[in-house]
């Protein structure tokens, strides 16, 4: 294969992503991972999983009290998640 013009090497990786169907993957852990940075380390103290499903974000807490106040911020969570991405991937959050 010969190339007529050099490729900087982030565009190389992300039309592999892409070319793999890697993309919902990738954007699953970014998601799980951001978690933290979006809720900040006061409510991360008491995360004890978290994981994506497709697109709903599972976050496991060890607080009951907590749980019950993000459960009235969860559309606000997954604009958060989905700004930090920087794309509308998470469609909804279940607490546990």
């Amino acid at each position: 294969m010969k190339r007529t013009h050099p490729e900087q090497i982030g565009e190389l990786v992300e039309r592999l992503i892409q070319e793999n169907g890697l993309t919902d993957k990738i954007l699953a852990q970014r998601a799980s991972f951001g978690w933290r940075e979006v809720v900040g380390d006061g409510i991360n103290r008491y995360t004890t999983r978290r994981s994506v499903i497709g697109t709903v974000m599972h976050v496991w807490l060890s607080s009951a009290p907590l749980k019950n106040e993000l459960l009235y911020q969860r559309e606000k969570l997954v604009k958060a998640i989905n700004n930090y991405l920087g794309k509308e991937f998470i469609t909804e959050i279940r607490f546990h």
